[in-house]
């Protein structure tokens, strides 16, 4: 009798997902397909009886007992991760989880993860998050939680760890591959998936960086682009930068395509069966018509950000530069089972409009950029004219001793402040206050414009000498060679961009 109710109990969970298909959309089939999907639904007996011989073991002989829901549970969480690593079992907390990070919400550190060999595996740090602020980066492991060795939890119980009330502690460590290990105490703060951020980065030339697709981020980068557009009606040039994006909703990927697309196949879906493409085209109309795109991407670029370069690429309206993305080729379906439990299931693979499969291939970009850190390199010892025995002499030499630019008045000492040089005012003593009130006027412009990080101290850059009424904008474009140094591939993506905006046709 002890192997009766768990054999009934067992076949009751597979007759389930037959309950489960029915609230899906049905396709037409055949009556040939008929019969195949009929074979598939019946149940291999003998393999049943050893599940159920397995199963009645493992109660009646594990070291600890161990209840039937969790037996049961992971026995469904194993049919599903062999699958892929894409499918899986959601309980009570991961599908709390999921509808939390539909919200946008929580409190957190701001990682994304994933599990590797019993390790929690960053996928992509979000931006301006308590993470990516500490440095944490894509591809670092977490090994510890509150002193707790993360190899042996589950995905599940390291999440409740990671997540907890906004502005308190959370203690981790981290290693990275060649450096040692990294202990950081991180404060949690409400995470708030703000998808899309716009910023200058040379006169006239914009980046957009999607930091993942949620529901409204067409709407998010519509919006962007119109403040651009509106701040700078002469824009020559604009990057979308997806690197570390790790993907989101698919309705989200076709969105931001299609703002850039006049029409045309953006991507399609094929499932399992015959006739279960579904195709997805851009409508009429560009937000930036005749404007030169470059999209940016990297080895951490997945899933709806591969869908977004492949629709772009194929109907040659962007360059796509950086390095080859992830692969992720294939589309989940979220299937609820009961008011708190839910499958992720593969459904679908998804096809470029060239029909590109990028599964485990990626997309490879049109233009290479490695990472890279900016050096300036140590000059040798140079031998010049100069230092040749006998060389002729500069005729501007002698005049430069009748120069007269080389007055300096003797009367007064320059006055000095703490052994730095000052300029002495010279109008009378209200002038400062004067000044102040015109620098307090330029920190207020300077709130309403775009959030740029701004550098502490900029050495390369000149003051103007008088008052510009572009000087809020011209603060907020780093230059140069900031730029190259905090971001060498932005740098290098931003003059490929540039060289495709000189030779592009005019309208």
């Amino acid at each position: 009798m002890k192997k009766i109710w768990p054999l009934a109990l067992w076949t009751m969970m597979l007759a389930q997902p037959t309950v489960w298909a029915e609230d899906l959309p049905s396709t037409p089939t055949t009556d040939s397909k008929q019969t195949k999907v009929e074979e598939v639904k019946s149940l291999p007996l003998t393999d049943l009886r050893t599940f159920v011989d397995v199963f009645e073991r493992i109660r009646q002989s594990y070291v600890d007992p161990v209840d039937d829901k969790t037996l049961f549970e992971n026995a469904i969480k194993g049919m599903l991760s062999a699958l892929d690593p894409h499918s899986t079992y959601l309980d009570k907390n991961d599908y709390e989880n999921l509808k939390t990070q539909t919200t946008g919400e929580f409190g957190g550190i701001g990682v994304e993860i994933g599990m590797e060999d019993g390790f929690l595996r960053v996928i992509s740090p979000i931006d301006d998050t308590p993470a990516s602020q500490a440095g944490i980066k894509a591809g670092d492991y977490i090994i510890k939680l509150e002193g707790k060795v993360v190899k042996g939890m589950t995905m599940s119980e390291a999440v409740d760890i990671m997540r907890g009330s906004i502005g308190q502690p959370l203690k981790l460590t981290i290693q990275r591959k060649g450096e040692p290990l990294r202990h950081l105490t991180l404060i949690r703060a409400k995470i708030e998936f703000s998808s899309v951020k716009s910023r200058w980065i040379a006169p006239d030339y914009a980046v957009l960086r999607i930091s993942q697709f949620q529901n409204h981020t067409a709407r998010d980068l519509t919006k962007a682009l119109l403040q651009l557009k509106e701040k700078n009606a002469n824009i020559k040039g604009v990057i979308l930068d997806l690197r570390n994006n790790p993907g989101g909703v698919l309705g989200g990927a076709i969105g931001v395509a299609d703002l850039f697309l006049d029409k045309g196949l953006v991507v399609y879906t094929k499932a399992r069966t015959e006739g279960s493409i579904e195709k997805y085209e851009a409508t009429e109309g560009q937000i930036l018509p005749n404007i030169p795109l470059l999209v940016l991407v990297n080895g951490a670029s997945a899933s709806a950000s591969e869908i977004v370069a492949g629709a772009l690429q194929d109907h040659k309206r962007a360059i796509i530069a950086g390095t080859p993305t992830f692969g992720k080729g294939s589309v989940q379906t979220v299937l609820p089972l009961a008011e708190d439990k839910a499958i992720k299931l593969t459904t679908a693979r998804y096809y470029t409009p060239n029909g590109r499969s990028i599964q485990a291939e990626g997309i490879k970009p049109d233009v290479t950029i490695e990472p890279a850190k900016l050096e300036i390199a140590k000059a040798g010892e140079d031998f010049k004219e100069a230092d040749l025995k006998g060389h002729l002499a500069n005729p501007n030499e002698a005049k430069a001793a009748e120069a007269t630019n080389t007055f300096v008045p003797v009367d007064s000492p320059d006055p000095q402040v703490d052994g730095e040089k000052t300029v002495e005012p010279t109008s009378d003593s209200k002038q400062p206050a004067k000044t102040d009130k015109k620098s307090k006027s330029k920190s207020k412009t300077s709130k309403n414009a775009p959030k740029t990080p701004e550098p502490e101290t900029v050495t390369d850059v000149t003051p103007p000498v008088a008052e510009d009424k572009n000087q809020t904008k011209a603060d907020e474009i780093p230059s140069e060679k900031r730029l190259a140094e905090d971001d060498y591939v932005l740098y290098a993506a931003l003059n490929v961009l540039k060289g495709a905006a000189f030779w592009q046709a005019k309208p």
